[in-house]
């Protein structure tokens, strides 16, 4: 944990200095204009910081400020390494001329100019929820099919506002669906904007019945924040327990952070196999176990599918299932990358999806 830490420290840090380096050799300003744009540079950075804590005691304007700018300013500046390395091999290659590299309005222009653009579109396509709908089979009882709407990941709080919230349950209640199944990180890192702006009462107007687990972040928000958010939205929070709800059993695994949280196997000795088992478990390690453990179906989240390229490679190495559809024996899974977002609002080759399940019996089966 302390190298990792480390390492999301060092990273940016270096990182920054490798841009700021190039931005005063690009831009072809006079050296006042050159510090001016480099001092907002250093700003933003340190923004970066405060934003993961220290925002918490401003007002709520200035908050959602440092807070929009610090967390997009790490995307932003990934793009600006990448694509400042992308120019320094094109110069040793000897295909990009040394001089578009200093004090040159081409070279200035491109790289704004091309990295507004993609900022603009990652924007628009964060704002654009995809509907992934999903077909469960089974061969155990069902009454009836079942239409389940299915999310993780909203990280409610300073920049996803009550608003954004609103949209959001408007798009749920058009399902009509039976039940609401959320896999953790409904709070981003603090229930104090959900609070002042009442955010509950966006929850209250759901038309159907919500089940939850923990995410990394309710802990990061505090348990005891966390959990009176959720009993003021009427959530039913599932913390290494099970609830059995008609044709369904539904399992909450505590989230991971909690180190004495109960197994896959000690959770699945308190369900109901008779039922459709569905587990959530906030962050998709180690789905062998969920498979021997006779699960029907897990939804996790906690990846975002790493919210831009390329750290969606990244997830891809860590993660068995970073995203989508997966299957292991008889067992199905989904993991999603989430209807909010953490930080910047930028999705680059990933979407921002909720899934719309329909759980229905097997009529193929004999």
């Amino acid at each position: 944990m302390k190298m990792g830490m480390l390492l999301f420290m060092l990273l940016p840090l270096l990182g920054n200095v490798y841009v700021l380096w190039h931005v005063w050799r690009i831009v072809p300003f006079a050296p006042w204009m050159k510090t001016a744009v480099v001092v907002l540079m250093v700003i933003a950075f340190l923004l970066l910081f405060v934003s993961l804590g220290y925002h918490t005691r401003m007002s709520m304007p200035v908050a959602t400020v440092v807070y929009e700018i610090g967390t997009s300013w790490l995307i932003i500046l990934l793009y600006l390494a990448m694509a400042f390395i992308l120019l320094d091999v094109g110069r040793l290659v000897h295909l990009v001329p040394s001089s578009f590299l200093k004090d040159s309005w081409a070279g200035t222009l491109t790289v704004a100019g091309a990295l507004l653009a993609l900022f603009i579109y990652g924007n628009v396509h964060y704002h654009h929820k995809v509907r992934q709908p999903l077909e469960l089979k089974t061969t155990k009882h069902l009454s009836r099919p079942l239409k389940v709407i299915m999310a993780s990941d909203l990280h409610l709080g300073y920049h996803n506002r009550r608003a954004e919230l609103a949209r959001w349950v408007d798009m749920m209640n058009k399902e009509k669906a039976d039940l609401i199944l959320i896999a953790g990180d409904i709070i981003d890192n603090s229930t104090r904007p959900l609070d002042e702006e009442r955010v509950e009462e966006e929850f209250l107007r759901l038309n159907a019945p919500v089940v939850a687990c923990l995410g990394n972040h309710e802990y990061y928000a505090g348990e005891p924040n966390s959990m009176q958010f959720y009993r003021k939205c009427d959530i039913q929070l599932l913390r290494d327990s099970t609830i059995t709800m008609g044709d369904l059993c539904i399992i909450g695994r505590d989230d991971r952070t909690n180190p004495q949280r109960k197994s896959v196997a000690e959770l699945m000795r308190m369900a109901d196999r008779d039922k459709y088992v569905i587990l959530l478990d906030h962050q998709p390690y180690h789905l062998e176990r969920t498979e021997k453990a006779g699960v029907d179906f897990q939804l996790s989240g906690h990846t975002h599918h790493g919210q831009v390229w390329p750290i969606s490679w990244i997830t891809d190495a860590i993660y068995e299932c970073a995203y989508g559809e997966w299957q292991r024996g008889a067992t199905r899974y989904y993991v999603s990358s989430g209807l909010g977002i953490w930080g910047g609002k930028f999705r680059i080759g990933t979407c921002s999806e909720y899934i719309v399940a329909t759980i229905s019996a097997d009529s193929t089966a004999k």
